[in-house]
């Protein structure tokens, strides 16, 4: 019975091993997708537009910056590192 828990530990180890490097070898593919497209949209001279840009910008300048950040995420779906560094910019 060891033997079989011992078996299927490693199974399972390697399982999440195998995914690991799935998902890592996929999110260097999107940055590098995503560099591109930042190329092109400064060679275009265009710039994303943010939704609610000026409320996050006012809740910036009241010092509320953790609202910002919430409000950040909600309009662009971006996740908490991505929102936080983009209101850390407008600050």
């Amino acid at each position: 019975m060891d033997t079989a828990v011992l078996f299927l530990t490693c199974v399972v180890i390697l399982g999440v091993a195998a995914l690991q490097t799935r998902l890592t070898r996929a999110e260097r593919r999107a940055a590098r997708a995503e560099r591109k497209l930042d190329l092109v949209l400064g060679h275009l001279g265009l710039r994303e537009e943010v939704p609610r840009a000026d409320e996050i910008a006012a809740l910036v300048r009241q010092g509320r910056k953790v609202q910002a950040i919430k409000v950040y995420r909600e309009a662009t779906g971006a996740d908490l590192v991505e929102a936080k560094e983009a209101v850390d910019r407008m600050s």
